[in-house]
């Protein structure tokens, strides 16, 4: 049987080589955790690999060129599925998120890069790394602003945000900064795209004091979580974990304003910002 062609890397590589993946897979005669027990991973992160969510990286390309004796095929093609302009710690999320059907998210510490604005955007980047080129600010603002049109479709993803009311009262780049940041904010709100929760400072202790938040679900792939720190992130495909996860998110969301409260206050910031009162 001849062995299957190597990838175009212009013709949506991961998903082609998610197919050849599973092609091999059943091929075998074997299940996505049979084969991940084989290459030392998850049989969701199989399920995510093959729906073309995950990057295969060139490690795991070897093991399962070994496993399912592919000839080295993907070792050879998951350079091209592996490309991307992000950094590698949040390659994975930043192209995941434009695949999923619902995005829940909870932000402790400023707003989210899928409901920044351009200067919101280019202020907490160069806040990163305040000795980088102009150039790379500019890169790296834009490649966030990317992520913000998946909202302009109409309906597609879903998208529930949790906002942590210390985030929305940083100033963050100064106050006619964040009086057009909270003003996208609700504009979104009011255009039903975003579901939009602020988290008081009067909630006390709660369940994301350990850090920010992203649940992703897919119509034909296991749900993910994404869970960040400074310059570095851990996706988690774990069943078990991440319905841990969306428990956690949802009792956020059960301490937070409702949408009608978390609107009023968002817009109330946003005025006071903008006459350069103190909130």
């Amino acid at each position: 049987m001849a062995g299957p062609k190597d990838l175009d890397p212009s013709s949506s590589p991961r998903a082609l080589l998610g197919a050849e993946l599973r092609h091999a897979r059943e091929r075998k005669g074997m299940s996505q955790a049979e084969l991940g027990q084989l290459v030392f991973v998850s049989g969701s992160y199989i399920g995510q690999l093959e729906a073309g969510t995950r990057r295969m990286l060139p490690d795991l390309a070897r093991l399962l060129d070994e496993v399912l004796e592919t000839g080295g095929f993907f070792k050879r093609n998951c350079k091209a599925a592996a490309k991307s302009k992000y950094a590698d710690h949040f390659a994975d999320v930043a192209e995941i998120e434009a695949q999923a059907a619902a995005i829940r998210e909870y932000a402790p510490l400023l707003i989210p890069g899928l409901l920044q604005t351009p200067a919101y955007a280019r202020i907490v980047n160069r806040a990163y790394a305040p000795t980088a080129p102009e150039e790379v600010i500019e890169e790296w603002t834009e490649g966030r602003l990317e992520r913000t049109r998946l909202l302009d479709h109409p309906t597609r993803p879903l998208l529930w945000a949790v906002l942590d009311e210390a985030a929305l009262r940083r100033e963050t780049g100064g106050r006619a900064v964040m009086a057009e940041a909270l003003r996208h904010i609700a504009g979104l709100s009011h255009r039903n795209r975003v579901i939009m929760q602020v988290l008081p400072l009067s909630a006390g202790a709660h369940a994301g004091m350990a850090g920010a938040l992203k649940l992703m679900e897919f119509e034909d792939a296991p749900a993910l979580a994404y869970l960040e720190a400074v310059r570095k992130g851990r996706l988690e495909d774990d069943p078990a974990t991440v319905t841990q996860l969306r428990f956690l998110f949802d009792l956020l969301a059960a301490s937070a304003l409702s949408q009608q409260e978390s609107l009023a206050l968002v817009e109330a910031l946003a005025e006071d910002y903008a006459h350069e009162e103190h909130p």
